[in-house]
C-alpha cells in the first residue's frame, strides 16, 4: 500500500515539474522571438544605411570618373595643340634659318675665316717674343681666345677692328729693334731686372747673350747653352749701340735653332765620350809633345854651343859635343890616320845617345795613337751591336753613346798622331843636323891629318 502511495506521489510530482517546465519554456521562446525580430529590424536599418552610403560613394566615384575623363580629354586636346604648335615652331625655325642664311649671305664664310684667323693669330701672338714687351698681352690673349673658341655668333665691327689692330701691331713690331727693361729669370731661379734688346719677332738679347721667352709663365729666361762666343759677342755689340747698322747673328726660326744648342755637345763633352781609350791617347800626346819640346830645347842649346865652338876651334871646350871631339883629336894628334879615325868615330858614337835619345819614343807614340783610336772604334762597334741585340733599332738614341765612343776615339787617335809625327820630323831633323856637323868636322880633321902625313 505504501508502495503504491509513493509511486502515486512521485508521478504527481513529475507532472507538476513537467507542467512548470513547459510554462517556463513558453516564456523564453517568446522573448527569443521578440529579440530576433528586434535584431532583424536593427540589421535591416544597418544594411539600409550601408546601402545608402555605398550609393553615395558610387555617385562620388562616378563624378570623379566623369571629371577624370573630362581632364583626359582636355589634356589630349592640349597635347594636340602643343604638337601642332611645335610643328609650327619647327617650321618657323626652318624658315628663319633660311631667312638668316639668305640675309647673311657670305657673312657665314667670313665668320669661319675670322675664327680661323683668330686661332692662327692666337697661336702666333701668344708665343711671340713681342708679348714679353707689351703690357696688354693678357687682354690680347683673352680676346683672341674668345674670338677663336668662345664666339657663338658673327663678330661685330669693333671685334674685327680689334683683331686687325692686334695683327698689325705684331707685324709692325716684328720689323723693329726695341730696348726695354724686364725681369729675367737666371739659372739659379732668381730674377734680375735687365735692359733687353728685342730684334723684331726673332730674338731677345740680354746681359749674358741670347734670351728666350717662356709663354707658359710669361717669363724671360736665358738660353740654357749659348752658341759660339763670336755669335754672342755680336749681340753685345748690338746692346752697346743706340743707332746705325750693327751686324748681329739672328735666328730666323724665332728660337728653334737656338734651342738646338741646348742639345749640342760641347768640345769637352765630345772629348769625354772617348772614355778610357781617349784618355790614354791624350796622355800619349801630352807626353810625346813634352818629350819633343824638351828635345828641341836640348838640341837647340847643343847646336848653339857647337856653333860657338866652330868660331873657336883652337880652344875646344868639354861643354859641347864638337869641343869634346876636338879634345880627342888633340889627345891623339900624333897618331896615324886610321887610329885617329877610329878614335874620332868612337867619340861621335859616345855623343849619339845624347842627341838621339827620346826621338824614337815620339815616333812610337805617333804610331800607337791611331792604333788605339782603331781599338776604340772596334770596342764602340761591339757595344753598339750589343745594344742592338738587347733593345733593337727602334730608338737610335740608345746607340748614340757607343757610336760616339767609336768615332771620338778614332778622331782622337788621328788628332794625336798628326802633331806627334810633325814633332818627330822636326826633332829628328834637328838631331841629324847636329850629327851631320860632327861628321863633317870629323871628316875634315881626318883629311887634314892625312894631308899632313903625306907632306
Amino acid at each position: 500500500m505504501k508502495m503504491m502511495i509513493k509511486a502515486l506521489f512521485a508521478a504527481t510530482t513529475l507532472v507538476v515539474a513537467v507542467s512548470g517546465a513547459q510554462a517556463q519554456s513558453t516564456g523564453t521562446l517568446e522573448q527569443l522571438l521578440e529579440s530576433v525580430k528586434q535584431d532583424r529590424l536593427s540589421e535591416r536599418r544597418i544594411n539600409e544605411a550601408r546601402e545608402r552610403e555605398f550609393m553615395d560613394e558610387r555617385a562620388d566615384k562616378q563624378a570623379l570618373l566623369r571629371k577624370a575623363q573630362s581632364d583626359f580629354a582636355a589634356e589630349e586636346a592640349r597635347g594636340d595643340r602643343l604638337a601642332n604648335q611645335f610643328a609650327e615652331n619647327e617650321q618657323a625655325i626652318i624658315d628663319k634659318e633660311t631667312e638668316l642664311d639668305q640675309a647673311t649671305g657670305t657673312l657665314g664664310e667670313m665668320f669661319g675665316v675670322v675664327r680661323q684667323a683668330s686661332a692662327d693669330a692666337y697661336g702666333t701672338l701668344s708665343t711671340s717674343i713681342v708679348s714679353a714687351e707689351i703690357a696688354n698681352r693678357e687682354e690680347r690673349e683673352a680676346f683672341l681666345t674668345a674670338m677663336s673658341n668662345d664666339a657663338k655668333g658673327l663678330p661685330n665691327i669693333q671685334e674685327l677692328e680689334q683683331l686687325w689692330i692686334y695683327v698689325m701691331e705684331e707685324m709692325t713690331e716684328s720689323g723693329q729693334v726695341s730696348r726695354f727693361q724686364t725681369e729675367v729669370v737666371d739659372i739659379n731661379g732668381g730674377t734680375s731686372t735687365q735692359d733687353v734688346v728685342r730684334i723684331g719677332a726673332f730674338n731677345l738679347v740680354g746681359d749674358e747673350g741670347y734670351l728666350i721667352y717662356n709663354d707658359e709663365n710669361n717669363k724671360v729666361q736665358p738660353l740654357g747653352r749659348q752658341p759660339e762666343s763670336y755669335q754672342v759677342s755680336s749681340t753685345q755689340d748690338l746692346r752697346g749701340e743706340t743707332s746705325g747698322i750693327v751686324p748681329v747673328y739672328v735666328d730666323p726660326s724665332r728660337g728653334a735653332i737656338l734651342n738646338l744648342f741646348k742639345q749640342k755637345a760641347t768640345l769637352m763633352e765630345r772629348y769625354q765620350a772617348g772614355g778610357t781609350v781617349g784618355l790614354i791617347i791624350t796622355i800619349m800626346l801630352v807626353v810625346g809633345m813634352g818629350i819633343g819640346v824638351f828635345k828641341l830645347i836640348q838640341l837647340s842649346i847643343m847646336g848653339a854651343k857647337m856653333k860657338s865652338q866652330l868660331n873657336n876651334i883652337d880652344n875646344p871646350s868639354g861643354s859641347n859635343a864638337l869641343g869634346r871631339i876636338l879634345t880627342v883629336y888633340k889627345e891623339h894628334k900624333e897618331a896615324d890616320v886610321e887610329t885617329l879615325e877610329l878614335k874620332l868615330d868612337e867619340a861621335i858614337l859616345r855623343e849619339l845617345p845624347s842627341v838621339e835619345s827620346g826621338i824614337n819614343i815620339i815616333k812610337i807614340f805617333s804610331a800607337i795613337a791611331p792604333l788605339l783610336g782603331l781599338l776604340g772604334t772596334v770596342l764602340g762597334m761591339i757595344e753598339t751591336f750589343q745594344q742592338i741585340t738587347l733593345f733593337g733599332t727602334g730608338d737610335p738614341r740608345i746607340m748614340a753613346n757607343s757610336i760616339s765612343y767609336a768615332l771620338v776615339t778614332t778622331a782622337l787617335g788621328i788628332i794625336a798622331a798628326l802633331p806627334l809625327i810633325l814633332m818627330h820630323a822636326v826633332v829628328a831633323a834637328r838631331g841629324k843636323s847636329i850629327v851631320h856637323v860632327l861628321d863633317e868636322q870629323t871628316a875634315g880633321i881626318i883629311a887634314e891629318h892625312a894631308e899632313g902625313e903625306q907632306a
